[in-house]
């Protein structure tokens, strides 16, 4: 591991988030296989990470309860019922849009679903990171949802949004240093709600698998 990912893993266990660190996508499969038992209840954020890593493949498996809110044909009001069973889930698979070398997680949602999932209710959330998502502060963090994780997810979402065009958060045009509220007022806006994850009270709760390759947004 490089001095910023011991660094990086310090601190996350001083916030009582349990790190575990995966060389290749294929390694941080394993752990995957190796946490989850036959019969659990799992559900998901609709990670681009987890799906690199072929995670959701694995989670499919018929020896798991798959609670799958992007599943081909799903109706909204069945997606929304997947959203409201997540509190009960024994796992929540997701990614986070920024990590930083303090141990903190930044996480931005438009529904909320999965920031709720991340702070309540699952017993145990996974979150499959690529080291591109270290950033050395929280406010490094911000930019990088406004610069990266905001516009690329417009785009695979297909969003109508002026950073889905422009590539960066319209609010950083004539402003370094936006504030959350600042940015379009579009109804396809997915930079809602933020969530700041700090120190835990549940210690190990949260599992950030740090993989050594770059995932997702």
């Amino acid at each position: 591991m490089t001095p910023q990912i011991e660094k990086l893993f310090k601190n996350l266990q001083k916030n009582k988030i349990q790190p575990l660190f995966a060389e290749t996508k294929e390694d941080a499969k394993n752990l995957v296989k190796d946490m989850l038992f036959d019969g659990c209840v799992i559900t998901w954020g609709g990670s681009m990470s987890v799906i690199e890593c072929g995670i959701d493949e694995l989670l499919r498996d018929k020896r798991y309860c798959f609670l799958d809110r992007g599943r081909a044909g799903i109706t909204q009001q069945q997606q929304q019922e997947c959203f409201k069973a997540a509190i009960g889930a024994d796992f929540f698979f997701c990614s986070t849009n920024a990590i930083t070398e303090n141990g903190e997680l930044l996480n931005v949602d438009g529904l909320a679903n999965r920031i709720s999932s991340i702070a309540f209710g699952p017993k145990k959330v996974i979150m499959i990171v690529g080291k591109n998502k270290i950033v050395p502060d929280i406010n490094e963090a911000f930019l990088r949802v406004k610069k990266i994780a905001a516009p690329k997810n417009c785009v695979r979402l297909g969003k109508n949004t002026p950073c889905a065009k422009l590539g960066h958060c319209v609010s950083l045009l004539n402003n370094d240093s936006p504030n959350f509220a600042d940015g379009c007022q579009s109804d396809d806006r997915i930079c809602c709600d933020y969530m700041i994850s700090a120190t835990q009270r549940q210690k190990d709760r949260i599992t950030v698998i740090l993989v050594n390759e770059d995932l997702g947004y």
